[in-house]
């Protein structure tokens, strides 16, 4: 017979598609993944204001599914039921699932090693379908010169230009990888984490190279700055996805882990 709980710190892995959502970041008189969470969690009789806790704070229209969130919850329900009862509850565009135990100092904002984000582009004939979560671009893009030009922004830099922040601009990028797979274009950025906006703009600057409109020399000007990088232009929320959240080797320890998650 499964071990009842009666209280204590729990994490879970959200997927979403952000098109109706206004962030994930609560926020008052607008529908966010949050708040979508929070009123799930309430409804099972956790009280309403317990505090659901996300990785990323994706912003408006853009989705998820490696999103990782952590909560508390005091109820009776054993941790497959409650990772049941909570999806049950959920509207049909957020899902949760791989619902588990963990300290109770684990918070995924903080805990994570890095976030990992896909841009994905359709370089075909106008989709409606293939659309909603990615941008429609007609003109054949140079993919080559993409992932090319994408090595410019790896490494540790001030990226100032290419988000927003209250505190220090500094970030560590891992990685930049361009790839297709027809005519679907995929842009996958690897960060310990990001600006406001910041993988957004480092899309456009690559969609530039891309069309043609950008060299490699023009995106360091752009990463060394002044300004917001192409005037503060960003490619379209709609084709941006929050893919994977891994964590340091104690944070796993944290969730009954035996080495690091990848």
């Amino acid at each position: 017979m499964p071990e009842r709980v009666s209280s204590g710190r729990y994490r879970a892995r959200v997927e979403y598609d952000g098109t109706d959502f206004a962030g994930f970041q609560v926020n008052p008189g607008k529908r966010t993944v949050q708040g979508v969470l929070e009123d799930s969690l309430a409804r099972l009789g956790n009280g309403a204001g317990e505090r659901i806790d996300g990785a990323g704070r994706t912003d408006a229209g853009v989705h998820a599914t490696g999103q990782v969130i952590a909560f508390s919850y005091g109820g009776r329900l054993t941790v497959s039921e409650l990772g049941r009862a909570l999806d049950a509850l959920l509207p049909p565009d957020v899902t949760i699932r791989e619902v588990r135990a963990v300290s109770l100092t684990f918070h995924p904002r903080y805990a994570a090693r890095y976030r990992e984000y896909r841009y994905t582009v359709w370089n075909g004939p106008r989709s409606p379908l293939r659309e909603r979560t990615a941008l429609g671009v007609r003109i054949p893009l140079d993919t080559a010169a993409m992932a090319r030009v994408g090595s410019v922004f790896i490494g540790r830099h001030d990226f100032g230009t290419f988000g927003v922040t209250d505190h220090s601009a500094v970030r560590t990028v891992m990685a930049v990888r361009v790839r297709t797979e027809g005519r679907v274009v995929m842009i996958d950025i690897r960060a310990e984490s990001f600006l406001r906006g910041m993988a957004r703009r480092m899309v456009a600057c690559l969609l530039e190279v891309g069309l043609g409109k950008m060299d490699e020399e023009a995106v360091r000007s752009a990463l060394a700055g002044p300004g917001p990088a192409l005037g503060g232009t960003s490619a379209p929320a709609k084709g941006l996805c929050l893919r994977h959240v891994a964590f340091w080797r104690r944070s796993v320890a944290d969730m009954n882990g035996a080495h690091e998650e990848r």
